[in-house]
């Protein structure tokens, strides 16, 4: 979901705010990546498919020197290595935009809830906590 202009300016202002106040946090946010990336997945699906393929392929042949089942073991390995690779990779911005659009979420009723405690919109509460922060 695109933002208003409104919150684009303030998103802006936010973001000039932090590179004046700080501008050595703000340039290793920026190398981070911090606007999100793609995530791996064509290499995720790979690593993935080889390792069911040796972990199955590994006790279905007779190759277990020492007894062990030492090609299943690489194949389990390899499935690791691609969940790790999946969890470590960054979230795209559209799946993570989708779980964060529409404000906080009511506990209980599975819907969400634009506005907080004392009526304000979420926007307007961390406008709020910025003003705090710098008048500090």
């Amino acid at each position: 979901m695109p933002l208003s202009e409104h919150e684009q300016r303030m998103l802006d202002e936010i973001e000039n705010a932090l590179y004046a106040d700080d501008p050595k946090f703000a340039s290793s946010v920026r190398k981070t990546g911090g606007t999100g990336g793609r995530r791996p997945a064509g290499l995720v699906v790979i690593l993935g498919l080889v390792g069911v393929a040796l972990l199955v392929g590994g006790l279905a042949l007779d190759f277990k020197p020492g007894g062990f089942p030492v090609l299943s073991l690489v194949g389990f390995l390899v499935m690791f290595a691609a969940g790790v690779l999946a969890m470590r990779a960054v979230p795209s911005k559209a799946s993570s935009s989708a779980g964060s659009a529409g404000g906080a979420r009511v506990p209980g009723t599975g819907k969400t809830s634009t506005k907080g405690a004392e009526g304000q919109s979420y926007s307007s509460r961390m406008e709020d906590r910025f003003r705090r922060r710098f008048e500090q």
